[in-house]
């Protein structure tokens, strides 16, 4: 845990925040280390079941921090692949997709640039209705590099997409919506997130979490098709997927194991 990003744990759900509220959680060298710190973290946390990510004060994410950013990457090697398929940069928005549990951003204020990256990188992400969003990397001469364009594949339709880079617009919460940027509104974004988390980790951490690696999986039809399969076979008579029937013909509350 860190100054910038600050995490508690509640049965089995992290609510996850970016701590910079008087810069509106804006990207500074230290929040991108909090980030990557946090998803080092979650990824090998027992019992983690959902993550919430949001951000305190007025703001979910301004983006980056222009002035703090300028000097700190001048000599980064952007190519260099750090973690993974990824880089540094990119990793605090494309590691939350890669955390072996649901992660659901809650958004408000803004979510600019770096900002809507990083919320990208949720499975889910619930926001308020007055939340203004963009794709401002043109506005300062750069592109978009913090994954956000394989993380927008596939639920942000192509020409929009291209549209919204080129003019780096704002735009708002109920267009992000249409757009596929936001999945649903809600007045407040926070605790309908954590009620969405509460209700994942109430169903069973393995098929969970298989399904979220099918989700992400990017093979071909006969991949994916396999992988489904192979999902399947694993989950099938297992301690938790017994557990699961048993609870729902005995209507109670299951108990899984993790």
């Amino acid at each position: 845990m860190s100054e910038r990003v600050t995490w508690t744990i509640t049965d089995g759900v992290a609510d996850v925040r970016l701590a910079r509220p008087d810069k509106m959680n804006a990207l500074d060298p230290a929040m991108f280390e909090g980030l990557l710190g946090a998803i080092d973290t979650l990824g090998t946390t027992p019992g983690l079941r959902a993550v919430v990510l949001s951000g305190e004060g007025r703001a979910f994410c301004a983006g980056l921090d222009m002035a703090s950013m300028a000097s700190a990457g001048a000599d980064t090697d952007l190519a260099a692949r750090s973690h993974g398929l990824a880089n540094s940069f990119q990793q605090v928005a494309w590691g939350w997709r890669t955390l072996p549990v649901p992660v659901i951003a809650a958004v408000h204020g803004v979510a600019f640039g770096g900002g809507l990256q990083i919320a990208s990188g949720a499975d889910v992400r619930i926001a308020a209705p007055d939340t203004r969003l963009s794709v401002m990397e043109l506005k300062w001469g750069i592109v978009p590099d913090m994954a956000g364009f394989i993380l927008w594949r596939g639920t942000v339709r192509d020409d929009v997409l291209r549209e919204l880079t080129y003019t780096a617009r704002e735009f708002d919460a109920a267009e992000a919506q249409g757009f596929g940027f936001v999945t649903r509104l809600a007045e407040d974004p926070h605790a309908e997130a954590l009620a969405l988390a509460h209700a994942i980790a109430g169903r069973s951490p393995d098929a969970i979490r298989a399904a979220k690696r099918l989700a992400n999986h990017e093979g071909d039809a006969a991949a994916v098709l396999l992988a489904e399969s192979v999902e399947q076979a694993a989950l099938l008579r297992s301690p938790n997927q017994i557990e699961a029937v048993m609870a729902n013909m005995q209507k109670r509350a299951p108990q899984f194991r993790d």
